[in-house]
């Protein structure tokens, strides 16, 4: 549980809506949960604003399915689940399913979310924005995202530099953006043309998408790395989730 979901609890206890045992019971739970596969930790959202983030490539879907009821268990209201592919997306459902926990699946963000949404409380908006269609499952792994941690986002996407007419359509929302997570590939200009119009902070996210001298991200990765433009930071290629964690923070800090 993070330190907003425990405030909305006490003010839902001293409102008389939850009994006071039921908050005694999540501000108990031990600090880790040994799974014998995992070590969970049940503090980090007490400690660091964020609970713990399933990385669902690598994982079986019985380890997801166990570290998800786990952190149920221990109190937390919801759990995402980031790089779930629909094979084994549907095979996590179902084992949940079978303890009477539902799970949302977004096949293009590749994302799994258990539990209510949180409201929005970020002080602006984090705009989205992506250079082509081959990048929407990174822009929406990083809109998604933004959402679950409780951001109002906008989304600009297929508004790369090879028609830049349609990005600078967008030059408003651009300006009026608190954060923005531009994501490219190919060359990886959009990050680029998008601080040079914005006041805000830029994340970059190189994408694997493009030919062989792209190198796979890398071509994207080097050009956002050396960008002239001010306010513009870079996060690893594909790197949606991180570059929302990041702008998130920043949507978040008064």
């Amino acid at each position: 549980m993070d330190a907003a979901d425990a405030k909305l609890l006490a003010e839902r206890v001293a409102a008389g809506e939850v009994p006071p045992d039921e908050l005694v019971r999540a501000l108990q739970v031990p600090p880790v949960t040994d799974l014998g596969f995992a070590t969970v930790d049940n503090q980090r959202g007490a400690r660091t604003g964020t609970s713990e983030i399933i990385y669902g490539a690598g994982k079986t879907k019985e380890q997801i399915a166990g570290i998800v009821t786990s952190m149920l268990e221990a109190c937390q209201r919801r759990v995402l689940v980031t790089r779930l592919d629909g094979e084994k997306a549907a095979g996590v459902s179902e084992l949940l399913a079978a303890g009477g926990i539902a799970m949302e699946y977004d096949p293009v963000a590749r994302l799994g979310m258990v539990g209510d949404a949180k409201e929005p409380d970020g002080l602006g908006t984090v705009l989205v924005v992506c250079a082509g269609t081959s990048d929407l499952p990174v822009a929406e792994e990083a809109a998604r995202t933004l959402e679950y941690l409780g951001n109002r986002v906008d989304r600009a996407y297929d508004v790369g530099v090879a028609g830049i007419h349609r990005l600078l359509a967008c030059e408003r929302r651009i300006r009026d953006a608190r954060v923005i997570v531009a994501v490219a590939g190919m060359e990886g200009a959009l990050a680029s043309v998008v601080a040079g119009l914005a006041s805000c902070p830029v994340i970059a996210v190189p994408t694997s998408v493009g030919y062989g001298a792209s190198l796979g991200g890398v071509a994207a990765l080097l050009a956002m790395l050396n960008s002239c433009a001010n306010g513009v930071s870079v996060v690893n290629i594909d790197n949606g989730f991180g570059a929302a964690y990041q702008a998130s923070l920043i949507n978040h800090m008064k």
